[in-house]
């Protein structure tokens, strides 16, 4: 690269009218499951904004109906698990599959987005790590405290390990068939690992990331780990695997980076609420990021977080250009 690379976390989506008009026509998961839909709403956002890779639009959830987990999204709340974990008995319902078989629609998008892709820049897969995904299945949904998610590891360990290490094992083979299918990078998205403390996450968690960038470790591609809130965890989630780490805005770019070593790339970390700033408090908080990374090779430019759903697209716009202008080499 001849300046630092920049792509945005959720950059499809929400805030683009194209992707609005589409939703007007098809629900989420007929955007996820139908691969002509799927590679559109991909490319949008490379039609718009100055990036350097695209993100598969998918969701984090599409394992979940394999894996014996219904569930749909209900407009204003997000996902709904119809009939959610909450007991040791209820994970015997939950099992692996073969990607390859039920999620044939994402891989079949990953090889119609290389073809239209090629030669532009890289295409990005993705999944739900451990935690997240448990969170989510024993929650019935997005939660503030994750107060039954953390009974259930508390009172039941031995289900929650068998619980986590079942989704261990259907997103490591479901990463080999994403890069099988043509990714070129990977993103585990820990989104909410921040809720746990040091030592809850190193017992109860952390194995089982571990267990994903280990099994992937061989294939050759770049694999990105990021949570939310997670700075007080940093190091242990660094410990569990990645390449790169993306961090949120909780903590400057450059002490994070001394805590999970110079060794490995960092990703981030722009506060996606300064994209509704003005644009003079949006380009010097960009600043302030690219003086913490300080020219060090193997800084991506994202958000801490995903693009917000009423973000100004010309925000967008802007930042993506100003960070290449701000960091282009002679």
């Amino acid at each position: 690269m001849d300046a630092t690379p920049v792509w945005f976390m959720r950059q499809a989506g929400r805030y683009l009218p194209q992707y609005r008009a589409l939703r007007e026509k098809y629900t989420l998961l007929e955007l996820c499951r139908q691969p002509e839909l799927a590679v559109e709403v991909t490319l949008q956002p490379l039609a718009v904004l100055d990036v350097d890779a695209a993100i598969l639009f998918s969701d984090l959830l599409l394992p979940f109906s394999p894996m014996g987990l219904e569930f749909d999204f209900v407009k204003g709340e997000g996902p709904s698990i119809i009939d959610p974990v909450r007991s040791a008995s209820d994970v015997d319902r939950v099992h692996v599959f073969e990607p390859r078989e039920a999620l044939a629609h994402v891989l079949e998008t990953i090889t119609l987005l290389r073809r239209e892709l090629e030669g532009r820049v890289p295409l990005i897969g993705f999944a739900g790590a451990p935690f997240t995904m448990a969170a989510y299945a024993i929650e019935g949904g997005p939660s503030t405290n994750y107060l039954r998610t953390k009974l259930f590891m508390f009172s039941e360990p031995k289900a929650w390990h068998r619980l986590c290490a079942l989704f261990a094992e259907v997103v490591t083979d479901y990463m080999h068939a994403q890069i099988d299918a043509g990714a070129q990078a990977i993103q585990i998205f820990d989104s909410w690992a921040g809720a746990l403390s040091q030592s809850d996450y190193r017992e109860l968690v952390q194995p089982h990331t571990k267990r994903i960038f280990d099994g992937l470790a061989d294939r050759g591609v770049p694999l990105i780990h990021f949570g939310v809130g997670a700075t007080a965890i940093l190091r242990d989630l660094a410990d569990a695997g990645g390449h790169v780490i993306g961090v949120d805005w909780r903590q400057g770019l450059d002490e994070a980076w001394r805590t999970i070593g110079a060794s490995r790339g960092i990703q981030g970390n722009l506060d996606p609420a300064l994209l509704f700033a003005p644009r003079e408090r949006l380009l010097a908080a960009a600043d302030d990021v690219l003086k913490r990374a300080a020219g060090w090779p193997g800084h991506i430019f994202n958000l801490g977080h995903g693009v917000l759903p009423t973000t100004p697209v010309e925000n967008v716009q802007a930042l993506a250009e100003y960070v290449h202008q701000q960091t282009q080499k002679p």
